[in-house]
């Protein structure tokens, strides 16, 4: 199934929050690089890149897979970014704009997600339906032998 996540809105957000995640965190003390504004910005891109990797997929259910992970991703930034605001490492207008973008993806990756789980239970169910139907004796009466 060809999808193309460059028309998701979510995939688009979770874009702008990945470098606005990375223009907020340049001010991180040294000491904070490969600590929390390392996880932070890979949390981040990790969103995005799920969306990304989902969509090329072939099939519905390895696509949800990979929107779990976008999902959990966002999850934790978001909590990274409450995180860092009260260790003083993000600046209080940094956080608003960051908190903002992460309260407004956070819900929409779940509804995809949503989304994407019922068409994966209608597949299921209409490959057991065509599979019943297969395996059905036919209603034909069999042949009589000679």
């Amino acid at each position: 199934m060809a999808r193309d996540h460059r028309k998701l809105r979510v995939f688009q957000d979770a874009h702008r929050l990945t470098v606005a995640i990375y223009k907020h965190t340049k001010t991180f003390p040294k000491d904070e690089w490969f600590g929390l504004r390392s996880q932070m910005r890979r949390s981040a891109v990790s969103i995005a890149t799920n969306i990304v990797e989902g969509s090329a997929r072939r099939t519905t259910r390895e696509y949800l897979n990979f929107l779990n992970i976008a999902r959990g991703s966002g999850a934790e930034v978001a909590y990274f970014v409450e995180l860092t605001f009260e260790l003083e490492l993000l600046a209080k207008d940094s956080f608003g704009v960051l908190a903002r973008m992460c309260s407004q993806l956070v819900p929409q990756l779940e509804s995809l997600v949503q989304q994407v789980a019922q068409l994966v239970a209608e597949e299921r169910k209409a490959e057991r339906t065509k599979n019943l139907k297969r395996r059905a004796p036919s209603s034909r009466s069999p042949e009589p032998r000679a």
